[in-house]
Order: C-alpha cells, then sequence, then structure tokens
C-alpha cells in the first residue's frame, strides 16, 4: 500500500489522525503528516477509511501489487 498525502490540498480537518493515528498525524500548523511509509496489512482498512474522509481528497492510496503471485 502506497500513500500519498497532497499538501497543497489538505487543510488540516484531522479526519485522517482521527481514524488512523498509528499511521497519521498533524504537524504544528495542523497538516497532515504521514507516520509510516508502508503500513501493514492490518492498518489498511483504517487507512482508506481515512483517505475516503478527508473532506479535499487530499490522501490517495495505491495498492501495492509488488510480491503479488
Amino acid at each position: 500500500m502506497d500513500i500519498t498525502i497532497d499538501h497543497d490540498k489538505c487543510i488540516g480537518a484531522g479526519q485522517c489522525a482521527l481514524i488512523a493515528p498509528e499511521v497519521f498525524d498533524q504537524d504544528d500548523d495542523g497538516m497532515a503528516l504521514l507516520l509510516v511509509d508502508r503500513p501493514g496489512a492490518a492498518q489498511a482498512p483504517a487507512v482508506r477509511e481515512a483517505a475516503e474522509s478527508c473532506p479535499l481528497s487530499a490522501i490517495s492510496v495505491a495498492e501495492d501489487r509488488r510480491g503479488a503471485a
């Protein structure tokens, strides 16, 4: 799973940090920070929910196809 945060879109709503605090946080200005570059499978549902909950769609999630048989 690859996660990208578009910091030009981020308004600091904080939904990502509330939904997936082990993956996202907010910096001193309230903008989204990625704490984990490649979260594990157990975190994937929360990461997807966080991306879907972002009011300006500043978070993109791409499924990792590497290593798939």
